[in-house]
């Protein structure tokens, strides 16, 4: 393994914008069940009932009862060493930046050429844990368990208690409110795939940590980063359809791992 993490820090030292793919194996570490973890089944219902738009439409009730024992259980939780690791990360890669003060540079026709973000955190993770470590440039692809969105108006809103009360509606136009996340069968906001696409675009390092790599489209950007050339790193406490095209593959739980290949930051 030490070779490995040697490697591993080489390859971030010298990478100039970090894409960073992360699944619900980080957030088990702190605590929180995945479903895989759970069998596929939630109080003997399965998923499909409770994490569905079918689900939903048959049983709301059901379905409020499922994201209020998630939104405590997260609620409880709180960011492990490899969520920490991250938000290290991104904190030492903008001082890098700022020391470096590259300034955008033209083409000569008056436009700027963008400037890359030095580190992207791509998060299936709905649970805000990353956020709540100091991550900041964070995209949620899954939505957030932090936020509602109307059925009827499609205004989303974080502003309500731990627990909402079953059933709730929409103050505006009395419609039901339903989790703003993406539930199986529903795809992702153009915005977030846009942002998505753009930071595996532009990175030169991608990252995939805590992640089986099946559920897409999630499960293809390391595919789309390798193919341009871009060296792929995976953590992950097993084998998974990344492996083939990672140059590196280190095998173990990411809060072990992550702070070994992340330095700390300088005083």
């Amino acid at each position: 393994m030490k070779p490995l993490i040697e490697k591993s820090r080489i390859f971030l030292q010298n990478a100039k914008s970090i894409c960073i793919l992360t699944g619900a194996g980080i957030s088990a570490e702190s605590g929180l069940k995945t479903f895989r973890d759970a069998g596929g089944l939630w109080e003997d219902h399965a998923i499909e009932k409770v994490a569905t738009p079918e689900g939903f439409a048959e049983d709301p009730r059901l379905v409020w009862e499922f994201y209020n024992a998630r939104r405590k259980a997260a609620h409880k939780a709180t960011p492990n060493a490899a969520h920490l690791a991250l938000s290290r990360l991104e904190q030492g890669r903008r001082h890098r930046a700022k020391q470096k003060g590259k300034p955008t540079q033209g083409n000569g026709n008056g436009a700027a050429h963008r400037v890359p973000e030095p580190l992207t955190l791509l998060t299936q993770n709905i649970d805000g844990l990353h956020q709540q470590a100091g991550s900041k440039n964070v995209i949620e692809l899954h939505g957030s368990i932090w936020k509602v969105r109307c059925t009827g108006c499609g205004v989303v809103s974080s502003e309500f208690p731990i627990e909402l009360p079953i059933l709730p509606h929409c103050e505006k136009c009395g419609k039901l409110l339903r989790p703003h996340v993406v539930w199986f069968g529903e795809s992702l906001e153009s915005d977030v795939l846009d942002a998505a696409e753009t930071a595996i675009e532009e990175c030169d390092l991608f990252l995939v940590i805590g992640t089986s790599a099946v559920v897409q489209p999630a499960a293809s950007y390391p595919f789309l980063a390798a193919r341009r050339g871009v060296p792929v790193i995976e953590v992950n406490k097993e084998k998974t359809p990344v492996t083939a095209v990672a140059v590196l593959s280190l095998q173990g739980l990411a809060g072990e791992i992550l702070p070994k290949i992340i330095p700390p930051l300088p005083l």
